[in-house]
């Protein structure tokens, strides 16, 4: 018998017991189906979390206030005095400052873009005529490069400009779910329109593109208006902080633009030689990373749950092989005697085992592809095929198939001839 014989026989064999096969096929595919459709949603979900967080690229950078969770989280602190100690806890939980962040625009002078942004807070509504939105905006302060470098883009009207800011007249970009909600889906007619935020009268000078959500969290849900505005009407919190994003146009410089503006704002902040950083440089990916480490979790859940039905598969498979060994001892036993070889029938149990394993492989990938781009329809992201998994998982299922028809096969090749012919 020659390979090409070897493999008809065994498909002729798998194709004519189909519940058989049906059934471990089902068994493996379910396992597979797991593993490829977690990785293949938490893919989409990367790409997602890359989009929305990651929205100045990889390029950006950000100078942030660094709140007292943090510090106190900081390993390896010194023991000090009492009163040494809470003088630097005051320090360190200094926030940013208008003068600060003004100060630092006017003398950073890389070759880069400067941002300066204040929240204004959540919960607000906004209203036209008769319209009113939930109260679940978000208000936002920042400058004329503030759109641009928090990764927004306008659909109709124009952005904030230094007449905006440094005046701080109410006039507002507003998001794409503020728009739809109180103007409909026409980007152009909310331009030049009067709304009220929390009752203050603010002109709309631009609507924002959508952006999209992250895990509920919708971008578009927002109002941009410029910094000083937010401080007259929104900034009755003392713990208000400007946050500071940078963007340097080549990725190279991006940690040469790093240490010269911790060096400036060092400055700024007076902070002498002795004294640690009491802000935060944060790159743009890093809030990204942060997320993907626990996503990596789901990863390993599925890799655990995807193992653990494999596992359960191989042992089904293996029975299923022993019980084929049993009803076909007459077949091996006629092999043997037409001058086949204890290779033949080994190589026949083998390729059999292999083959099944492979079809619920196929099954799996499909449905752990179809599941996993289910979250990438909902989240809005391209389709995506994991190909390096998809690869894994076809190893996988191949040495399955090989370990669970190894001792049959072994079985079935030890079988003497004449005893294999006159079985019952």
């Amino acid at each position: 018998m020659n390979l090409l014989d070897t493999l008809s026989l065994s498909y002729r064999t798998i194709k004519s017991n189909k519940l058989r096969t049906g059934l471990t096929v089902a068994i493996i595919a379910l396992g597979i189906a797991a593993l490829i459709g977690i990785r293949t949603a938490i893919e989409a979900v990367t790409q997602k979390f890359t989009e929305s967080f990651s929205a100045m690229g990889a390029n950006g950078f950000s100078l942030r206030y660094r709140t007292a969770w943090r510090v106190n989280n900081d390993n390896g602190a010194k023991k000090e005095k009492k009163g040494q100690k809470k003088q630097k806890q005051s320090n360190q939980n200094k926030p940013i400052t208008k003068l600060e962040a003004e100060s630092f625009k006017n003398l950073y002078n890389f070759p880069a873009q400067v941002a300066l942004g204040m929240y204004g807070g959540n919960g607000a509504t906004a209203a036209y005529e008769n319209k009113k939105t939930n109260p679940t905006i978000r208000v936002n302060g920042g400058d004329e490069n503030y759109v641009d470098l928090n990764g927004y883009k306008i659909a109709a009207g124009r952005n904030l400009n230094d007449l905006d800011v440094s005046s701080g007249r109410n006039v507002v970009l507003i998001g794409k779910d503020v728009a739809t909600t109180l103007f409909g889906e026409n980007a152009e007619r909310p331009v030049e329109k009067i709304i009220r935020i929390r009752n203050i009268p603010y002109r709309v000078i631009g609507v924002l593109e959508e952006k999209g959500s992250t895990l509920g969290f919708s971008w578009d849900n927002a109002v941009i208006t410029s910094y000083n505005n937010v401080r007259r009407f929104f900034g009755n919190n003392p713990n208000a902080s400007f946050s500071i994003s940078i963007k340097v146009k080549d990725v190279s410089m991006l940690d040469i633009a790093i240490g010269e503006a911790e060096g400036v704002f060092r400055a700024v902040r007076k902070l002498n030689t002795t004294e640690d950083n009491n802000f935060l440089v944060d790159k743009s990916d890093s809030f990204v990373d942060m997320l993907l480490k626990q996503v990596g979790w789901i990863t390993m859940a599925a890799i655990v749950i995807g193992f653990i039905t494999l596992m359960g598969a191989a042992i089904g498979l293996m029975n299923i092989m022993l019980v084929a060994v049993t009803e076909r001892t007459k077949e091996v036993g006629l092999i043997k005697a037409i001058g086949g070889k204890k290779v033949n029938v080994r190589q026949q149990f083998l390729y059999e085992s292999i083959m099944i394993s492979l079809l619920g492989a196929f099954f799996g990938i499909i449905f752990g592809v179809l599941i996993g781009n289910t979250v990438s329809i909902l989240m809005k992201t391209g389709f995506v095929i994991p190909w390096l998994w998809v690869l894994l998982g076809v190893i996988i299922c191949t040495i399955v198939g090989l370990l669970a028809g190894l001792y049959p096969a072994y079985k079935a090749s030890k079988l003497n001839p004449i005893e294999a012919l006159r079985y019952e």
